[in-house]
C-alpha cells in the first residue's frame, strides 16, 4: 500500500465562503489561516486550522458543475475528506491497478499549490475521498512553511 500521513482536511461545501466564516467564527472561534480560489478546480475555499487539520469550506467558483449539483441535490454539507499521502503518483497507480475508481488519474494543482487527486465515492462506500501531495515544506528564511 502507500503511506498515509495524516488527515490534511475535512471539507464542508457552503454557498457563500464569507457567510459560512462568520458562521464558523461565531459558533466556534475559528478564524481562516488560508483563502483562495482555485481556477484549476474551479472553487473557493478557506481552511480553518484545527490542531494538525483543518476544517475547509469550499464553494462553486464559476462552472464548476460537482459542487453546484451537491449544493443543489444536498444543500451545504460534508463534501469529502482529504488524506495526504507520500508519492501521490505510485498511490494512484496502485489504485488504478487493482481496480479503484478515480475521479482523477492524474494530480491536479489544488489549494495551496498541492498536487490532489480525486477517488471516487464507490471507492469508499459514498465517501468522497481527497489525496494530497504536499508541496515542498521549505521555506524562504523569515517564512513560515505551507
Amino acid at each position: 500500500m502507500f503511506a498515509i500521513r495524516r488527515i490534511d482536511h475535512v471539507a464542508v461545501c457552503v454557498p457563500d465562503v464569507d457567510a459560512a466564516l462568520a458562521r464558523w467564527r461565531d459558533l466556534f472561534g475559528l478564524e481562516a489561516r488560508d483563502r483562495g480560489v482555485s481556477d484549476e478546480l474551479r472553487t473557493e475555499a478557506a481552511l480553518l486550522p484545527l490542531g494538525e487539520s483543518h476544517i475547509e469550506l469550499v464553494s462553486p467558483h464559476g462552472e464548476n458543475a460537482g459542487l453546484a449539483r451537491f449544493l443543489e441535490k444536498r444543500g451545504p454539507g460534508l463534501h469529502h475528506v482529504a488524506l495526504e499521502v507520500e508519492g501521490l503518483d505510485g498511490a494512484l497507480a496502485l489504485l488504478r491497478a487493482i481496480g479503484v475508481p478515480l475521479v482523477d488519474v492524474t494530480p491536479r494543482i489544488g489549494a495551496r499549490g498541492h498536487r490532489v487527486a480525486f477517488m471516487h465515492p464507490r471507492a469508499t462506500g459514498g465517501v468522497l475521498v481527497e489525496l494530497i501531495e504536499r508541496r515542498s515544506t521549505r521555506s524562504s528564511p523569515g517564512e513560515e512553511a505551507p
